[in-house]
């Protein structure tokens, strides 16, 4: 009884829904269809929005009825578990739904249109794309594994491959292609597979067949994304991310300092190696299906945020990946990046990424499913590490610029990008140059083409 109370003081979720009364089975349909096609969940039926209990009348009758049209009207047939509950001496009813491998569907709508999904504590049709992945979920078949018939050998850069592999000291050859699933066979025909290609394919070829198989990134100004004053998008293929994501970070992010045994230690504005984790997870478990959707990596002022398209795989939720659940969406890329050791065992990344944070005394990241995508939110250490000074407040390339003026008289603008070890955008070098002056390191003679700076440290 104390966990239906504590449940009934929930908000509705992914895996929660409240219905005041049964004056309206339709919605109670969709909410059951969306529940069995996604990750299961409980409605509870004598419960207003507001989490008051009302209560059903003819609770026999109502529970009978229920199990009635459900079997009448839900395809493929689904036993949910119907219990009638006293709380509050009022009685209520609770319907457990399971995940199961559909797609279901309304009879009365058929499919594809009487299919629905959970997104958030809606029930939603559940779309092309949707109904595609609930169907290879039933065959075990994962999108990356499937073959692009009308491709041969030459849309993969298998130069690129054995560069990889020897990188990692790993064996490849064409068998060992065939066992990762690199390459398979179609109608007796060796093609590339979707995760190969993501993964190996020259960019002709993943322009044309994998567009959105790729990573941006965004600096912006402030909280919100109002602002944009840096961005950066991977070329080559999402294995090239890994090296080039952190280095985008590190150059828009701040450094603070630990001063232990009078001697100064640079601390990053965010934990590097969970940030780490966190974007290969998000290369291996997005959803590549989705088209017009790309793997994000977004910097604020206060938070960092990486957001991949794709909801948690069906059957799966938020306490289950804490709890250390492994659930695959991507079998090739998973494959090919525990070969490469870019992963550890399934399911031990969100627990490694916790421990990393806490050790290094970094906020705890959040986790989160919204629409048809999961976000991981850092935030930045300056809401509980306070910095010694404000040089330590600095980004990477603001250090550098200081670094680069303390050495002359004065540099203008086209000097300094010219130095500048990587390249920058105008708009990201005169945002720097501004906050180097908003803090008094750095001054500026003369007014437009001919402003020249000098440093004051």
């Amino acid at each position: 009884m104390e966990d239906l109370l504590q449940l009934i003081k929930n908000h509705e979720s992914k895996i929660l829904e409240f219905k005041r009364d049964l004056s309206s089975i339709l919605p109670i349909l969709k909410t059951i269809v969306a529940f069995a096609n996604t990750a299961g969940g409980t409605l509870i039926i004598g419960i207003s929005s507001e989490h008051k209990v009302i209560g059903v009348k003819n609770v026999s009758l109502a529970e009978e009825m229920l199990a009635n049209v459900i079997a009448d009207s839900i395809f493929p047939s689904i036993l949910p578990e119907i219990e009638i509950a006293t709380v509050q001496k009022k009685t209520i009813i609770v319907i457990k739904v399971p995940h199961w491998r559909g797609p279901f569907y309304l009879k009365k709508e058929g499919t594809p249109n009487g299919v629905y999904i959970r997104l958030g504590s809606t029930s939603r049709p559940a779309g092309p794309e949707m109904i595609e992945e609930l169907k290879r979920s039933v065959t075990n078949l994962s999108y990356d594994q499937q073959g692009i018939p009308e491709l041969t050998l030459k849309a993969l850069n298998f130069d690129q491959i054995r560069e990889v592999f020897n990188a990692a000291k790993r064996e490849i050859d064409e068998k060992k292609c065939h066992s990762l699933g690199i390459v398979t066979c179609v109608s007796d025909k060796v093609v590339p597979s979707i995760g190969g290609l993501i993964l190996f394919g020259t960019e002709e070829f993943r322009n044309k067949y994998v567009p959105d198989a790729r990573v941006r990134c965004a600096r912006f100004r402030g909280v919100d994304k109002a602002h944009i004053i840096d961005q950066f998008e991977v070329e080559g293929t999402i294995l090239d991310a890994i090296l080039e994501v952190p280095k985008f970070i590190a150059r828009n992010t701040r450094l603070g300092a630990d001063f232990q045994h009078f001697r100064r230690k640079d601390i990053p504005e965010y934990p590097e190696l969970a940030i780490r984790e966190v974007l290969i997870n998000a290369l291996v478990h997005a959803d590549y299906a989705i088209g017009g959707s790309t793997i994000q990596v977004a910097v604020f002022d206060n938070r960092l945020e990486i957001q991949n398209p794709g909801m948690l795989p069906f059957g799966f939720t938020l306490d289950d990946l804490k709890a250390g659940v492994s659930r695959i969406r991507n079998r090739v890329i998973a494959r090919i990046f525990h070969e490469l050791k870019l992963m550890e065992e399934w399911g031990s990344g969100y627990k490694r990424v916790i421990d990393t944070c806490r050790e290094n005394h970094y906020p705890e990241p959040e986790w989160e499913e919204f629409g048809t995508s999961v976000r991981v939110t850092f935030f930045s250490f300056g809401k509980n590490r306070s910095l010694p000074s404000v040089k330590g407040q600095l980004s990477a390339r603001q250090q550098e610029i200081l670094s680069l003026l303390r050495g002359t008289k004065n540099m203008s603008f086209k000097a300094i990008v010219e130095k500048l070890s990587e390249p920058v955008s105008d708009r990201m070098l005169r945002y720097d140059l501004a906050e180097l002056k908003k803090r008094g390191l750095l001054t500026s003679l003369g007014k437009g083409r001919s402003t020249v700076w000098q440093s004051h440290t």
